[in-house]
């Protein structure tokens, strides 16, 4: 079974939600979608899955329609900060605030109003290993978040830091899922769909 892990694209900036900030995605992050559509319809995908948020699901809905497949959603692979009530890009908060990187390495992402880095990380291994067992010998792309991403291969990896690099918009990153448990990693942070084309 192969899972393909992938980043959604880039979203619009959002600093003044009555509610939980859910942003859709800007008009590059459209054109990023459909190149990722482009791109990996021409692999034999099985099924789609999707964090629940409106970013992850308009990233996964122009392969879905090539694919003619109904994504399902998998709630334990949204974003650690869900529940916050503004959604700044992860490259402005590096350029803006130097204290922020250090706080995401060291697993301090509650003071952002979200799960400990343990529960977080326990939460979406869950939903990872949900959807191994339900589409077994399957391959599954599953459309989540940068930080999803980094803690579920920080767990294939056996690494303590749990977020360990930066996921590009888009970006493919693979993992196979043996059916006697074994995890390993195939790709991490393919970006070649963004600026090239695919044929066959």
């Amino acid at each position: 079974m192969e899972l393909v892990l992938v980043r959604h694209a880039e979203p619009v900036r959002i600093t003044d939600s009555a509610g939980p900030a859910d942003p859709g995605l800007t008009p590059l992050g459209y054109e990023q979608s459909e190149r990722l559509a482009q791109w990996l319809e021409h692999e034999s995908i099985d099924q789609i899955a999707t964090s629940p948020l409106l970013r992850a699901r308009e990233t996964a809905l122009p392969l879905a329609k090539r694919l003619d497949i109904e994504p399902v959603v998998e709630p334990r692979i949204t974003e650690y900060d869900a529940h916050a009530k503004e959604y700044i890009p992860v490259e402005e908060l590096l350029a803006t605030n130097p204290d922020w990187k250090n706080e995401m390495a060291e697993g301090r992402w509650s003071n952002e109003g979200g799960l400990s880095a343990e529960d977080f990380q326990a939460q979406v291994v869950a939903g990872f290993e949900h959807l191994i067992e339900q589409f077994s010998s399957q391959r599954v792309v599953a459309v989540c978040h940068g930080g999803v991403i980094n803690v579920y291969l920080a767990h294939v990896l056996k690494n303590d830091k749990k977020m360990w690099f930066y996921p590009h918009y888009t970006s493919i990153s693979r993992v196979h899922a043996a059916s006697s448990g074994v995890r390993s990693i195939g790709s991490v942070n393919e970006i070649g769909h963004l600026t090239a084309t695919r044929d066959a």
